[in-house]
């Protein structure tokens, strides 16, 4: 454990799925994860699916944008679906707004809006994790 991590925090660890298909956004998320949540990378779905078994069930799913373009509001229900209770923040840039709002409408719980930082990756994922933080879920101009 870092210095700067609460005892608290690093003692919930709930698992976290981070699926993206870009490794440089998978790593750095998973650095400013790691000391207080429990979490796996991974590049595909079909791997968190796969890998999402029995006890390592996430609670919640940091889902790279592309992915969402690609299999569009389906992949939201299917991860749904697969993982019970499970919340999904859609990781994507500034520019891709309107894809974020297109994943609220289809059950996304929020967005991660790069460039990503440590405070506010962590301030995210405590607020839908319900981990003490009481900063809103979704912060879009496009909801309509």
């Amino acid at each position: 454990m870092q210095m700067g991590v609460e005892t608290s925090k690093a003692e919930d660890q709930r698992p976290v799925f981070v699926v993206d298909d870009d490794e440089i956004t998978r790593v750095a998320l998973q650095l400013m994860l790691h000391d207080e949540i429990e979490t796996h990378e991974l590049a595909t779905p079909e791997e968190a699916f796969v890998r999402g078994v029995d006890w390592l069930k996430p609670d919640l799913v940091l889902l790279g944008a592309s992915f969402f373009k690609q299999k569009g509001p389906p992949l939201i229900g299917q991860l749904a679906a697969h993982f019970s209770e499970v919340r999904i923040l859609i990781v994507c840039e500034k520019s891709d707004e309107a894809t974020a709002a297109e994943g609220i409408k289809a059950g996304a719980h929020g967005v991660l809006i790069k460039p990503l930082t440590l405070e506010a990756v962590r301030k995210k994922v405590d607020g839908i994790l319900e981990r003490g933080a009481t900063a809103p879920i979704v912060q879009l101009r496009v909801l309509n």
